[in-house]
């Protein structure tokens, strides 16, 4: 039997992502773990989160996960799903420019607190909602209809340093990296435990990939 481990570091109510897991293949061991020999044993790894990021490395680092992740992200399929996206960086604005896992080179970017729509009126910040994604092609989007909606929670984005790693696009209103691959890799900035049909279906192409994927 497969397994995959949820990474607890106290950041975030992980019963839904770890619910939604077990639904998209009830086949698979869907663990919720904590600590490092958990990670490293598991066939695959889903690294989620919510709040600050300044808080998540902190408990990283103090807990030994990060170095734990860092090795998981060279041999096995993983998924970052919101700040777990975020934490595989370079580095963010937030929390007084916080030093992430640097996994994916990038940078995390606030949006601006001065964002219109196309009729002039002020967009509120956290993007709350549901959303457009653009998607490239890529095995965890499989089956999903092109510019399928996600629900999203952020007040953040990513910046990758290499825009070929750039795997799905929103607008809030110009557009931005919302899903990210690089090799045995793919991170999403929306909630696909939240996103329904579409965001059951990214969750169960996960469980099925095998890490594989080249940038043509």
């Amino acid at each position: 039997m497969s397994s995959v481990a949820v990474i607890d570091y106290g950041m975030g109510n992980l019963h839904s992502i770890a619910k939604a897991l077990q639904h998209a293949d009830p086949r698979t061991e869907v663990r919720v773990v904590s600590d490092i020999e958990s990670v490293l044993r598991a066939d695959r790894i889903v690294f989620p989160g919510v709040g600050a990021i300044g808080d998540c490395m902190q408990a990283l680092n103090t807990s030994g996960l990060a170095s734990a992740i860092k090795t998981a992200a060279q041999e096995k399929p993983m998924l970052g799903i919101c700040l777990g996206m975020q934490a595989l960086l370079t580095d963010s604005e937030e929390s007084d420019a916080t030093m992430c896992l640097n996994i994916i080179p990038g940078h995390v970017r606030r949006f601006s607190d001065n964002l219109q729509d196309k009729n002039g009126e002020r967009l509120k910040i956290p993007h709350m909602g549901w959303n457009r994604v653009k998607q490239q092609p890529h095995p965890l989007w499989e089956n999903i209809e092109p510019g399928s909606r996600f629900y999203f929670v952020h007040s953040y984005y990513a910046v990758p340093e290499d825009e070929s790693v750039v795997s799905g696009t929103s607008d809030y209103p110009k557009p931005f990296a919302c899903a990210l691959a690089k090799a045995n890799i793919f991170a999403v900035q929306f909630h696909p435990e939240k996103s329904q049909s579409a965001g059951l279906q990214l969750l169960k192409n996960f469980l099925q990939w095998d890490g594989q994927f080249n940038v043509n």
